[in-house]
C-alpha cells in the first residue's frame, strides 16, 4: 500500500475521530493517509525492542514512551482539538512534558520520535514527516531501516534539522534528548 493520500478533501481531528476503528489513518496538513496493512513481524520486533530499552531507562525519569497506535495531535496554533488537521501515529514517541499528555494521546510535539521504515510508508516518513516534525519542533527524529540496518538521526538546531547523522545500527547510539541514555543495537544482529 502506498503512502499517498487515500481520502480526498481536507480533514480535521473531528473527522478522524468519526472514522471506523477498523482502519488506521494519519492526517498531515488535512490530507488523510491510510496506514494499512499491518507492519511486518521484523518491524514490530524492532519497535518492541527499542520501546523496551527506552521504557526501562525511563522508569525513574519524567519522560514517557508510547508506541503506535498513539495519537499525536500537532496544532498549528491554539485551535480546538476538533479543528486540528495533523494527527500522526509515530512508531515510538517520547514525551517529556506531562502537560502535553491527555486521554486522547499527545497534543504538541514529542521530544523524540522514532519511525521504523516500511516499504509502504518510507517516503512519507523520510520526507513529509521529517518536514512536519521539524516544523513542529520535535527535538530528535530517528529513522530506522530494519532490513539495511541503517539509522538516520535528525537533531533540531535552532528551528531546523541539521545535517542527518547516518550510521549502521551496531554498537550503541547516544540519545541527545535523554541525557545518559544509549540504544544498544545488539538485537539487530540476530
Amino acid at each position: 500500500m502506498s503512502s499517498h493520500a487515500l481520502k480526498h478533501g481536507h480533514y480535521t481531528y473531528q473527522d478522524y475521530c468519526a472514522w471506523s476503528d477498523d482502519e488506521r489513518w494519519e492526517l498531515i496538513d488535512g490530507q488523510a493517509y491510510n496506514m494499512s496493512p499491518a507492519p511486518t513481524r521484523r518491524h514490530q520486533d524492532v519497535v518492541m525492542e527499542l520501546s523496551r530499552q527506552i521504557a526501562n531507562f525511563l522508569r525513574a525519569h519524567p519522560c514517557r514512551v508510547y508506541t503506535a497506535p498513539f495519537d499525536v495531535r500537532l496544532p498549528r496554533a491554539a485551535e480546538a482539538d476538533a479543528q486540528i488537521d495533523t494527527v500522526v501515529q509515530p512508531d515510538i514517541s517520547v514525551i517529556c512534558d506531562a502537560n502535553k499528555l491527555d486521554d486522547p494521546g499527545c497534543r504538541g510535539a514529542p521530544d523524540w520520535i522514532i519511525e521504523v521504515l516500511s516499504p509502504g510508508t518510507a517516503a512519507k516518513d523520510q520526507i513529509r514527516k521529517r518536514e512536519l516534525f521539524q516544523r513542529h519542533g520535535v527535538k530528535e527524529y530517528w529513522l530506522v531501516h530494519p532490513i539495511d540496518r541503517i539509522l538516520t538521526v535528525y537533531k533540531l538546531e535552532t528551528q531546523e534539522y541539521g545535517k542527518p547523522d547516518i550510521r549502521a545500527t551496531e554498537g550503541s547510539t547516544e540519545v541527545a534528548t535523554i541525557q545518559g541514555f544509549e540504544i544498544d543495537w545488539g538485537f539487530m544482529a540476530e
